[in-house]
């Protein structure tokens, strides 16, 4: 059985778009280590979606990438971060917020120490 290209235009579509919360709010593109995501901010939540691939990446791998990515576009500390490895939402404290990472092109992640649902993110600058 063979289908018209046009009805599988839908789904080809939907790669990168955003939840209904986050529609209408122009992404912010950025790189941390070899992950590239786009970012949405909404007030005290976020949305980044992965848009590289990657060879079965598992959250914890993307996790401290996407909350990089999140707390580099928005300034703010992320203090929840939940989804997948291709979508993650994050919830910000812009109040009593982290500094925001230094300016650059991309940053080098790693995961320190994961306790419970929490981890330690360890970011540098790239060379």
């Amino acid at each position: 059985m063979r289908l018209p290209v046009w009805t599988l235009l839908p789904l080809l579509a939907a790669c990168n778009t955003p939840g209904q919360e986050f529609r209408g709010i122009d992404p912010v593109r950025v790189s941390i280590a070899q992950s590239t995501f786009d970012v949405r901010v909404d007030g005290t939540y976020a949305q980044a979606i992965r848009l590289n691939r990657e060879w079965a990446p598992r959250f914890e791998a993307v996790a401290p990438r996407g909350a990089a990515a999140i707390q580099k576009v928005s300034g703010c500390r992320v203090t929840r971060l939940w989804g997948d490895q291709a979508v993650m939402l994050a919830r910000l404290d812009c109040g009593a917020g982290a500094p925001p990472l230094p300016p650059g092109p991309a940053y080098y992640c790693e995961l320190d120490h994961i306790h419970g649902a929490y981890a330690d993110l360890i970011c540098l600058p790239r060379p």
